[in-house]
Formats: structure tokens, C-alpha cells, sequence
């Protein structure tokens, strides 16, 4: 059985397909202003999470490459 840590793990390509769905739905211009702001308030959730997951990304590359003496890298430079 699953650890209910693995279970809660964040899925960084879901976030963005769905993110990407939001934008579509938004672009379209078919919902009322309260369901754009509130898809809108969901891409604004899932942005800051691909963001801070990026970060993690980041940190842990920069850690594994310490003592490999390779240059560091941005994660906004990826984007």
C-alpha cells in the first residue's frame, strides 16, 4: 500500500496540462465572470506550485553537481 506522502506527491505535468486547459478555456471567452475567476484564481494555485516545484528541481541539481564542479543553472532560464 501506498505511503499517504506519495499519494499527496505534486505531479508537475498534470499541473501543466491543466494549466494549459485553463488558459485555453480563458482564451475562449465562454465563461461568466465568476467561472474566469475562479479559473483564473486555479492557474494563479498552479503556477506558484510549478514554480516552487522548479525551485526544488533546482536546489537539488545544484546539490547532486556541488563537488562535480558544473556550472549552476536558473530554473527561470528553462521557462
Amino acid at each position: 500500500m501506498p505511503e499517504k506522502k506519495d499519494q499527496k506527491r505534486f505531479d508537475f505535468e498534470a499541473a501543466l496540462e491543466e494549466l494549459e486547459r485553463l488558459v485555453g478555456r480563458l482564451e475562449k471567452g465562454d465563461l461568466s465572470l465568476e467561472e474566469s475567476l475562479k479559473e483564473f484564481e486555479r492557474g494563479v494555485a498552479l503556477t506558484r506550485s510549478c514554480q516552487q516545484e522548479l525551485k526544488h528541481a533546482e536546489q537539488k541539481v545544484r546539490k547532486l553537481t556541488e563537488d562535480g564542479g558544473t556550472e549552476d543553472f536558473d530554473a527561470d532560464d528553462l521557462v
